[in-house]
């Protein structure tokens, strides 16, 4: 199983999580451009966000959260 990498802010390191605990997702900003992320939970339950090309979220086989 592939791993994906992630910075974590608040212990200031990277982090690596498992496909299965990550989701690919999209947000607008206030003037309307999107944005492609990544979302993936630590195992104290925290959320980190990682964005990434269009063409990278598109190429991903992770489900829509």
């Amino acid at each position: 199983m592939a791993q994906i990498e992630f910075y974590d802010v608040k212990t200031r390191q990277k982090v690596s999580l498992p496909e299965s605990d990550v989701v690919k997702t999209t947000f607008t900003t206030k003037n309307g451009q999107t944005r492609y992320g990544l979302r993936g939970k630590t195992q104290d339950g925290r959320m980190l966000t990682k964005f990434v090309s269009k063409s990278d979220w598109e190429g991903m086989k992770l489900p829509e959260g």
